[in-house]
């Protein structure tokens, strides 16, 4: 099961090796309302100073003084912890400051001749830092700065991420629409002579209120540096029993560029999600997915500056996802 909840880490390493991305972890979420509505919220309007890994342009003073724990179950063997702190700046501004451990599990090591060397740990830590300000009323910006120390077996690495972000929003008619650059940045120490590229993108967020319900749609757009997102499938047409085919077509790509949510709210103290990410879905269709592969639920509850989150997602039908957030508001607690 390690090898389940490394295998994005350890194709994102190949393709780092042929000039492409890698390092992406950074895409996880640490907020289970992000989590909940497919992975992705960079559009998403809450004082919860979790969401700003999603968008440095969420946070703002409405978080008040603010600290986030969080814990993920990642398929198999990963388990990623993380602590979040941030308070405002003033009337229009916030900052934040966290630290995400990673841990993807037990795995055991194979020399070229296929000779087992025994088991090691990969391991990554992200040191994180957040600003926002608030450009208008309807308009805000914000930075994050990433600093991140992997170590795999006898091989450590440094590098460093910024995220910008901007948002809009317009409270009388409930809109929310992001635009993100995610990921820039490089490594500052290699592994070994390769160098690892991060996963750089850009990402564009609508969230929109439906009408005077407690619902809101939720719709981000990623991977918008490269178009052509193929994925394997299986044939049967071999003699040998099946073989993979890559499989693009311009359907198939624009939808796994998209994730979708649907959001229930009907007070501050309630939140209801369900998420679905079709790039998860087409990914996992060549390991023998579940129905279920994904969707992703979240589910929230607030009472007096207290409030707790739980995530679920199974991308595989031999691995789930469960994620937790205990959050307290220390500005609400004083009021």
């Amino acid at each position: 099961m390690a090898l389940l909840a490394v295998a994005a880490f350890m194709a994102a390493t190949a393709r780092g090796e042929t000039g492409n991305s890698s390092y992406e972890f950074l895409n996880i979420p640490t907020s289970t309302q992000a989590y909940g509505l497919g992975g992705t919220a960079i559009a998403l309007i809450n004082d919860d100073v979790a969401l700003a890994d999603q968008n440095p342009a969420l946070l703002g003073p409405e978080i008040e003084s603010q600290v986030t724990v969080g814990y993920m179950h990642y398929m198999g063997s990963g388990n990623f912890a993380g602590v979040r702190f941030g308070m405002a700046a003033g009337e229009h501004s916030a900052w934040a400051a966290g630290i995400r451990y990673l841990n993807f599990g037990s795995l055991t090591q194979y020399d070229p001749s296929g000779v087992s060397g025994g088991t090691f740990t990969p391991s990554d830590i992200v040191f994180e830092g957040s600003y926002s300000h608030d450009i208008t009323d309807r308009w805000r910006g914000g930075v994050n700065l990433g600093m991140i120390y992997s170590h795999y077996d006898i091989y450590t690495a440094f590098a460093i991420s910024v995220d910008l972000g901007v948002n809009y929003y317009d409270e009388e008619h409930d809109l929310s629409l992001s635009m993100v650059l995610r990921n820039a940045g490089g490594q500052v120490k290699r592994f070994e002579t390769a160098y690892n590229r991060l996963p750089f993108d850009v990402q564009l967020g609508y969230m929109q209120g439906l009408g005077h319900t407690p619902f809101s749609l939720a719709i981000t757009a990623r991977n918008l540096t490269h178009w052509n997102l193929p994925y394997y499938v299986h044939s049967n047409d071999t003699s040998d029993g099946g073989s993979q085919e890559l499989k693009s077509t311009f359907i198939s790509n624009f939808f796994r560029h998209l994730t979708f949510g649907l959001r229930y709210q009907p007070s501050d103290k309630l939140w209801l999600s369900l998420g679905y990410d079709n790039k998860t879905a087409t990914d996992m269709s060549t390991y023998n997915r579940s129905f279920f592969s994904g969707f992703s639920i979240g589910a929230g509850l607030r009472v007096r500056g207290f409030g707790v989150g739980v995530a679920f997602a199974q991308p595989h039908k031999s691995a789930s996802t469960l994620m937790l957030n205990l959050n307290c508001n220390f500005g609400e607690l004083m009021n």
